[in-house]
């Protein structure tokens, strides 16, 4: 008789595909908010925020995609979340940059939640995938914080806004200097 091989269907538990998916969620919620802004800065003259704020929407959706290959080759289902709520005026650059910063924070908690779930589970894989994320979040936060700091180091009256939106364009070098990358 011809011996069987046995392949299980899924090599992540319920638990971790929902901690998963509405990590998706907030992904999404990410990318979509970061359009929104990006069309904002672009409507009031932040030309060079809105180009950092488009390609940072576009990064999130990577960052979402990336979660939902993930969930279903470990066997589960990755779903595209449903995105409504999304704030589309702002009061100042300073509020968006603000909004930036305080949902990056909300972003890395949620990483570090499903990385403390991974490991009293002992899913190692999942949290091996989910250290890219740990990485990425570091800069991320990194670079909302840097943006949110050029508002109290030049000021915004006069030129100052302008100067700003000019010193967001310089955001990813600045990030790469201080994660050590060469």
């Amino acid at each position: 008789m011809k011996k069987q091989i046995i392949t299980p269907t899924r090599s992540i538990t319920e638990e971790t595909e929902k901690l998963l998916n509405k990590q998706i969620v907030m992904e999404g919620k990410s990318a979509a908010a970061y359009l929104s802004m990006a069309s904002w800065c672009e409507t009031k003259g932040y030309d060079t925020s809105a180009a950092f704020l488009f390609k940072h929407s576009d990064e999130e959706r990577m960052h979402m995609l990336k979660l939902i290959h993930y969930v279903n080759t470990a066997g589960g289902h990755g779903l595209q979340p449903e995105i409504t709520g999304i704030k589309h005026t702002f009061k100042s650059l300073r509020e968006v940059f603000e909004t930036v910063l305080n949902h990056e924070i909300e972003v890395t908690k949620s990483i570090n939640n499903i990385v403390d779930h991974c490991l009293a589970v002992k899913d190692y894989a999942t949290f091996n995938f989910l250290q890219w994320y740990v990485v990425e979040q570091r800069e991320e936060e990194t670079l909302a914080r840097r943006a949110v700091e050029l508002f109290n180091l030049i000021g915004e009256e006069g030129v100052g806004l302008w100067l700003i939106d000019q010193e967001i364009g310089k955001l990813e070098a600045y990030a790469e200097r201080m994660s050590g990358k060469p």
